[in-house]
């Protein structure tokens, strides 16, 4: 069961912590960058926004001073997650630098990410990379311990997560592979073990839109 890091664990299984480790919580945006403007990717005077999230600035990960600060701050995030009593986190975004307008690197975004599993494992947490198919080798071989993905069998990359690691974590959506695709991929042996679908809104179970569907189910 994955909650955000502000949230107690559910208790129900394995508990996974998520950390938006390389832009900000839509929540937290007006007061990160009225405290820490130096560590954001600035346009014009003005922090970036990533444009699928548009109240998520990005971090700025383009300078070892900057990635220091950034591990001493969201390393408080990832000891809290183990002191919350998770077992493992989840980090995000680590993609960023292609919606940077070629600012960061990804091998700037790669750097911090090493950083965030050796303080991770120093918690005594596991760690799970999110999404970039691309970066799994290297995020595998930085320590990387298993990986959470979204629509893994829709844009056709599992296999680039299964090479390198024992566990995926999927999750599909209903308005891109459907109820239809999600029991076919199910059926498919060489899809990961563990899938979900779901409403790509995230909504509670109140809410109509709502879909939460397990292989088998």
């Amino acid at each position: 069961m994955e909650r955000d890091r502000i949230e107690a664990p559910a208790q129900v299984g394995y508990d996974i912590c998520y950390v938006n480790g390389f832009q900000t919580q839509p929540e937290d945006s007006a007061v990160f960058a009225a405290q820490h403007p130096e560590l954001l990717v600035l346009v014009n005077g003005a922090p970036l926004v990533d444009e699928g999230w548009p109240d998520e600035y990005l971090f700025d990960t383009s300078t070892a001073r900057g990635r220091a600060a950034l591990v001493q701050i969201v390393g408080a995030w990832i000891t809290g997650c183990a002191d919350a009593g998770y077992e493992a986190v989840e980090i995000d975004n680590v993609d960023s630098y292609t919606r940077s307008r070629s600012v960061l690197t990804v091998e700037d975004n790669l750097a911090l990410a090493q950083e965030y599993a050796r303080l991770a494992h120093a918690a005594g947490l596991a760690i799970a990379q999110k999404n970039t198919a691309e970066q799994s080798v290297r995020l595998r071989a930085m320590g990387y311990d298993f990986a959470v993905t979204e629509s893994c069998v829709e844009f056709e990359e599992c296999s680039a997560y299964q090479d390198q690691y024992p566990v995926v974590l999927d999750v599909e959506y209903t308005d891109e592979l459907g109820d239809d695709g999600f029991t076919a991929a199910c059926r498919d042996g060489d899809h990961p073990r563990s899938m979900i679908l779901r409403d790509h809104d995230l909504v509670t179970p109140e809410d109509p839109g709502y879909t939460y569907r397990r292989c088998g189910t």
